[in-house]
């Protein structure tokens, strides 16, 4: 698998990019809500999701081909194959659901994740917007799961692959079919479930955290009532977005 893993990366890399541009398309086609922030927004968290891409051969990757390389292996014959890879993707996203919800908990991570948040409009290049900090501690903090799970290195890769288009889909301004949307959203996160979670009130923001499956918020009680609105306000309250430079800053200069 390492030998092969330069190659993975690239057909990951023209997956996520192919679903960006689709989202992109797709929600300038069947807007939900408009844009505010033009080129200039855009362009704000493009520069921030290279940001990512220039740490992960340094920090991401690293840790990540380590843990799962170095894990005790002690997984039981019937955790090989698809059934494995099922298990480990319902793993991943039960321990990104907890991971997300302790962003918004503890105030340092707070930190971080709020860089995120404080993007006034949703749309595909949102999911793309986080701090190269927080992307680094969640690979730390996941490279522990990885080693005590001995996740596979071929689970993570489909998990990061999945994840991010999924979290491409649930942060777009793509209007569905209200009967599509109902019906995805038992399974899975879909706009209308994640832009609550970006509302610019608190106790909204503090909610809705699940990522791929939706079964947690429901499960766990953290599912927000409130009904998306194609004028509910982005953002996090209180809180205007920032230049490119200052968001970078902003998690050591401010609590």
């Amino acid at each position: 698998m390492i030998e092969q893993l330069p190659a993975v990366l690239t057909g990951k890399g023209g997956i996520v990019l192919v679903t960006l541009l689709a989202f992109l398309a797709l929600e300038r086609l069947f807007p939900v809500a408009q844009w505010v922030g033009g080129v200039a927004r855009v362009a704000r968290n493009l520069a921030l999701a290279l940001c990512n891409v220039a740490i992960g051969p340094l920090i991401v990757i690293p840790v990540t081909v380590y843990a799962a390389g170095h894990a005790p292996q002690w997984r039981p014959d019937f955790l090989e194959g698809w059934t494995g890879l099922a298990f480990d993707l319902l793993v991943l996203d039960f321990w990104i659901y907890w991971w997300h919800r302790a962003n918004h908990k503890i105030p340092f991570l707070w930190r971080f994740h709020a860089v995120h948040h404080l993007d006034e409009t949703l749309d595909a290049t949102t999911a793309l917007r986080f701090h190269f900090g927080e992307v680094a501690l969640s690979a730390l903090v996941r490279a522990m799961v990885i080693f005590l799970l001995a996740v596979p290195l071929t689970s993570v890769l489909v998990f990061e692959t999945l994840i991010a288009v999924i979290t491409i889909f649930h942060h777009s301004n793509l209007k569905l079919p209200p009967k599509l949307e109902k019906a995805l959203s038992w399974i899975i996160v879909t706009p209308s479930i994640h832009w609550i979670h970006h509302h610019a009130e608190r106790a909204d923001t503090d909610s809705s955290y699940a990522t791929i499956v939706s079964l947690w918020d429901r499960l766990f009680g953290s599912r927000s009532r409130t009904v998306r609105r194609a004028d509910l306000p982005i953002g996090v309250e209180g809180m205007r977005d920032l230049p490119v430079v200052r968001l970078l800053l902003r998690p050591f200069l401010h609590g």
